[in-house]
């Protein structure tokens, strides 16, 4: 299949009723089909890693099209600057997910780019930033402990940005973190702790919600 037979499947597999619904989850649906996630990952099944095939698919810029480029893409062969290229393209919140989720968090270059787009301007980027140190906190079964401790400054000090995507994703990070395992659990309650302190809506309310769940895991 080229880009051409994919759009043409994706257009068959889209549904009206999904697409308007897209809008109450915050997605922007202008450059969208409708088609679900479950399609999706069935269709990146059939066609396996096919990095080229994902290049030229993001750049269609449909929606569906750019989430399953970051199912098909060859973690292998993502570059630094394919990461920061697509991660800038980033126009909603399951684009962003789906691409840290799926495929940069699989990559040698997870860490520094969760740290470098943590202080990013941009809701979408600095979002990427959180759902990276999330991401890397549930898949990468042999990573050090020290990684994520390094991570906590970094949460606590980002956990004053208001904008809703971006302090949800803060959250999850810590929320993440802390759910690790036994040894990096009562770090990241001491850090909620700490951001519960600050002066800002933002940041009560992360430290609060994961307060609740952590708090709950001892």
């Amino acid at each position: 299949m080229d880009v051409t037979d994919i759009i043409d499947l994706l257009k068959e597999k889209a549904d009206t009723r999904y697409h308007a619904g897209m809008l109450r989850f915050g997605i922007d649906n202008e450059k969208a089909l409708g088609v679900k996630l479950p399609e999706l990952r069935k269709l990146a099944k059939i066609i396996k890693k096919k990095h080229t095939l994902a290049l030229q698919l993001w750049e269609t810029g449909i929606h569906e099209a750019r989430i399953l480029a970051s199912l098909i893409a060859d973690p292998k062969l993502v570059t630094p600057q394919l990461i920061d290229s697509w991660t800038n393209d980033f126009t909603s919140w399951d684009i962003c997910d789906q691409a840290c989720g799926n495929l940069f968090d699989r990559t040698p270059y997870a860490i520094e780019k969760a740290l470098a787009f943590s202080q990013h301007e941009r809701e979408f980027v600095k979002r990427a930033g959180f759902v990276l140190m999330a991401e890397l906190a549930i898949h990468d079964k042999k990573a050090n402990d020290k990684i994520f401790i390094r991570f906590l400054p970094v949460i606590e000090r980002e956990a004053w940005d208001n904008r809703n995507f971006v302090k949800k994703a803060v959250n999850w990070a810590l929320r993440q973190v802390g759910k690790r395992n036994d040894s990096l659990l009562p770090l990241a309650i001491r850090c909620a702790e700490r951001i519960l302190l600050q002066d800002s809506k933002a940041a009560k309310w992360i430290a609060g919600d994961a307060l609740r769940e952590l708090n709950s895991r001892l």
